[in-house]
């Protein structure tokens, strides 16, 4: 069956990612490397795994809850290890460093000193995050430059591919920073419990690509002893089946469309490019947020909610909409820990344009370490300084503000919107001359090779999943879905569940957002 054979890809994939690093790791990490699941939510591995995990957590009685978080501090460090053993203990590590660092925190009154503490954490965690992630980008672009200058090196360059960067560290970095600063302005009481905060960082349904949590809400949740909920067990199957039929039956089938494109852009016409660009749009987003919606399911399980990651992103009107519907949990952590600080909307016209160029560079920079992410990161800063300009140019003319206000001028918002998002994603290529290949080729408007539309059925799901976005968005939904009785949303469940299995290719893909 196509959804055995792409999980048993995807296995393939992760394991021979950590081989290397398991060579000369212990027996016992040896064995776990062999035995635990690779990180995709839609393996019969990981399947297996969280069976075991929701069986031993849900039979230890309410009230040993602190066994409970126990249980799942050792599932999420063995579900890291499995991986890198020596990546897990550097988390670990770290996150014991993060919660001593809340502590003292806590217990000192002087505020010198634990400004000092609150930058140690930072200092701390982005060391860790820059050394891993962005120490061959910087050097590889200062050896350029130094033989640019005819100045010879005295290093060689890295191989990007040689530095094995460890799965979420982006993701629970912003966790742990988010937790120092918050202890700092003493919007939180620091946590009191070790188990409690590992599980906070640790928590394998987040851990390697978010959502990203805040500690004020998770670490509430963690306290309370968890009741088994049959709405909430409903709310995450479906949450889970949705999930898997947005990455197998939509992501991985638009990449049989996409990846052939942007490999040789030249090959094709300047339609088929086009076509593609609007696809890889729908993959990376069936992609992402069907991970976020897996992770959001499995974390409804085990009695714990999470930020819901996605709101109809390309329903939105405007770019400002859009980063209020993609990716909320980042969006609101810049928000929150670098727009407000360096201003937010206070001040001159020009410094909130300014903050907001800064921010989105950051976020850019966030994704990867590449010219790519970080021109993605500016092109939507200045999206939103334009949108900001157009709104202020709208007020006092109310004819044209009435005119986008209606039906027509929704949608041409939304479809412009849709457009700008889909052109900022060619940056995510590799290389950021295969972008600019593909931007080339998509105003060149000349003949060549039509992608292959034959496979119909793609394209009707893409269609439904639209329809159901507005379904849900104009409030349909709402008023329909308590009234429907089990046996029809069971059926419906089978039939996403099919859907995903049978239309799963043959080849599945990664995660895009796992290598963030």
């Amino acid at each position: 069956m196509p959804f055995l054979l792409a999980a048993a890809e995807a296995d393939t994939i992760a394991k021979a990612t950590a081989d290397a690093a398991h060579a000369s790791a212990p027996v016992y990490f040896q064995k776990l490397h062999n035995l635990l699941p690779a990180p995709f939510f839609h393996t019969p591995g990981f399947l297996a795994f969280f069976a075991i995990v929701l069986a031993v957590y849900w039979f230890i009685p309410r009230r040993w809850q602190m066994a409970r978080v126990w249980v799942l501090v050792v599932a999420s460090f063995h579900f890291y290890a499995a991986w890198s053993y020596e990546l897990a203990f550097l988390v670990t590590g770290t996150t014991v460093a993060d919660y001593l660092f809340g502590r003292v925190m806590g217990l000192s009154k002087r505020p010198g000193f634990r400004r000092l503490i609150v930058v140690a954490s930072i200092v701390m965690n982005l060391g860790i995050l820059c050394y891993f992630k962005y120490r061959g980008f910087f050097l590889n672009e200062l050896y350029d430059g130094l033989r640019a200058l005819g100045a010879q090196p005295g290093f060689e360059k890295l191989n990007p591919l040689a530095v094995f960067v460890p799965f979420g560290i982006s993701f629970y970095t912003f966790e742990a920073i988010s937790y120092a600063v918050d202890v700092y302005r003493r919007k939180i009481e620091p946590e009191t419990s070790l188990p409690r905060f590992l599980l906070f960082i640790l928590f394998f349904p987040h851990l390697v690509a978010g959502p990203i949590v805040r500690a004020g809400d998770f670490l509430t949740q963690a306290r309370r002893p968890k009741r088994w909920n049959w709405v909430r067990v409903q709310a995450g199957v479906q949450l889970f089946l949705i999930g898997a039929f947005k990455k197998m039956a939509i992501a991985d089938r638009m990449a049989l469309f996409c990846d052939p494109v942007f490999k040789d852009p030249e090959h094709y016409s300047t339609s088929a490019v086009w076509l593609a660009v609007l696809a890889y749009a729908v993959r990376i987003y069936c992609d992402f947020s069907g991970y976020s919606d897996m992770a959001v399911g499995a974390a409804h399980l085990l009695g714990y909610k999470l930020v819901n990651n996605f709101n109809m992103p390309y329903l939105a009107t405007n770019v400002s909409d859009f980063w209020r519907r993609w990716h909320v949990s980042l969006s609101t952590w810049l928000r929150d820990y670098v727009f407000i600080p360096l201003g937010g909307s206070r001040g001159s016209r020009w410094l909130n344009y300014r903050n907001l160029l800064v921010t989105m560079t950051v976020g850019g920079l966030w994704h990867g370490a590449a010219w790519g992410y970080i021109l993605w990161g500016l092109a939507h800063g200045l999206m939103l300084v334009a949108h900001r300009q157009f709104r202020d140019y709208c007020e006092g003319k109310p004819r044209l503000t009435a005119f986008l206000e209606t039906a027509f001028g929704t949608g041409l918002r939304i479809v412009l919107t849709f457009v700008c998002v889909s052109l900022c994603w060619v940056l995510f290529q590799p290389e950021l001359s295969k972008a600019l290949a593909i931007y080339a080729k998509l105003f060149q408007f000349q003949r060549g090779v039509g992608l292959p539309l034959n496979n119909s059925i793609l394209w009707y799901l893409v269609g439904f999943l639209f329809a159901c976005q507005w379904l849900v968005r104009s409030g349909v939904w709402a008023k329909v879905y308590p009234r429907l009785p089990a046996p029809v949303l069971g059926t419906g469940y089978a039939v996403c569940l099919c859907a995903a299995l049978v239309l799963a290719p043959d080849n599945g893909t990664t995660f895009i957002y796992f290598q963030f």
